[in-house]
């Protein structure tokens, strides 16, 4: 489960943004209504979803862009090569386009609380740092500072927890995280966290999750064709066949139909996505969405946060438009998020808790669209 996330000098995001999933300790009667929306690990009360709000061009879609960029790095930094540059760009202004960008990210695995960071140009990595929390206490796993170089023994810094460090050091590039190469080369601790990260954080529902549809048909079918419904479909059954799927419509339900062939182009995305949604709501991830009223059906936005917030431990972290989503019987405060366009053309994070003279007894999307949070367009009017 995902903590906390700390991200700076990357896209439109001079200054650090900072994303709490640590639910907050709000005692009133509406957050009290509002338990299912939380859930408690670890010895932490986590939050299930994040809404991100703000006007076109404000930043809001880079916080996603930002947390997948860095993602990937953890993903993939074993393979770049030396003419390879890293898939983000700093705050291009005020000469940040050549002060290192930072990544920090805390996350329970296994019931243990980690903290991973590093920071970087678009063309090396430059610091890189993993804490745990084995019975409650930080302890250092390894740090590195290239700084320090050219001698590994002087970049890196080890304590007893991964087997033969300094070779994983001696093969670790200026272009490759440590942690990326130590999984690569079979080291327990590390091959963990890799696989937390690319099992555990899903960065598009839309990618392919090597799904049995099978299996899932057999395990799901019910939550399925209730979103089926939800969509205003007339399907009330599905089956598997062989390698076929057949539906059976309202009308009449003893006549089967072709999935592939005779089912709309979007009954058939909706089917493979909902496949995807219910994957990861079932297995706990952390989906990333952005602009959820765009890339979903208007009418399962709200569905889909349900979901999440009905689960047992996944999360979600989305952007939207949807100012119907700035409800306080739908949403708490600590569970929306604001980014607003500053005058030097950086982006500014902050979250609806921040706000001490709002109540859960105002309306949040009036408050919103008369700008009491910022995080809107100001349009004048134009000279026709």
């Amino acid at each position: 489960m995902i903590l906390e996330l700390r991200l700076s000098n990357i896209f439109s995001f001079r200054d650090e943004m900072k994303l709490d999933l640590q639910a907050a300790k709000i005692q009133t009667q509406k957050s009290r209504a509002l338990e299912g929306n939380i859930f408690s690990i670890g010895g932490e009360q986590l939050l299930k979803s994040i809404a991100v709000f703000g006007a076109n061009a404000s930043g809001k879609s880079n916080v996603v862009k930002a947390i997948r960029a860095c993602i990937e790095m953890i993903r993939s930094s074993h393979n770049f090569n030396e003419d390879t540059a890293f898939g983000f760009m700093p705050f291009k202004f005020d000469g940040y386009d050549k002060k290192p960008s930072s990544f920090y990210v805390r996350f329970l695995m296994e019931g243990i609380e980690y903290e991973y960071s590093f920071t970087m140009t678009r063309q090396e990595i430059l610091t890189e740092q993993l804490y745990y929390y084995p019975n409650g206490r930080r302890s250092l796993v390894f740090s590195r500072d290239e700084s320090k170089g050219p001698d590994k023994k002087d970049i890196y810094e080890f304590k007893l927890v991964l087997k033969r460090p300094m070779d994983v050091a001696a093969n670790t590039s200026r272009k490759t995280l440590f942690i990326s190469r130590a999984s690569q080369m079979d080291r327990d601790l590390a091959k963990q966290i890799f696989r937390f990260f690319c099992d555990k954080v899903v960065l598009d529902y839309r990618l392919p999750q090597n799904l049995s549809i099978e299996q899932k048909l057999e395990e799901q079918k019910d939550l399925l064709l209730e979103v089926l419904r939800t969509a205003d479909s007339d399907i009330v059954d599905i089956r598997q066949q062989g390698n076929v799927i057949k539906t059976y419509h309202r009308g009449n339900p003893e006549v089967p139909f072709d999935f592939e062939s005779e089912e709309s182009e979007g009954t058939k995305t909706l089917f493979h996505m909902m496949l995807s949604m219910i994957d990861i709501i079932r297995n706990d991830k952390l989906l990333l969405i952005d602009e959820i009223d765009t890339s979903l059906h208007t009418q399962l936005v709200e569905f889909i946060i349900g979901m999440f917030n009905r689960s047992d431990h996944a999360q979600l972290i989305y952007t939207t438009h949807n100012t119907h989503l700035l409800n306080t019987n739908f949403q708490r405060r600590d569970q929306v998020y604001f980014v607003n366009k500053r005058e030097d053309g950086s982006s500014d994070l902050y979250s609806l808790f921040d706000f001490k003279d709002f109540r859960d007894t105002l309306d949040m999307e009036k408050a919103y669209l008369q700008g009491n949070f910022d995080a809107i367009p100001y349009l004048s009017k134009p000279n026709i």
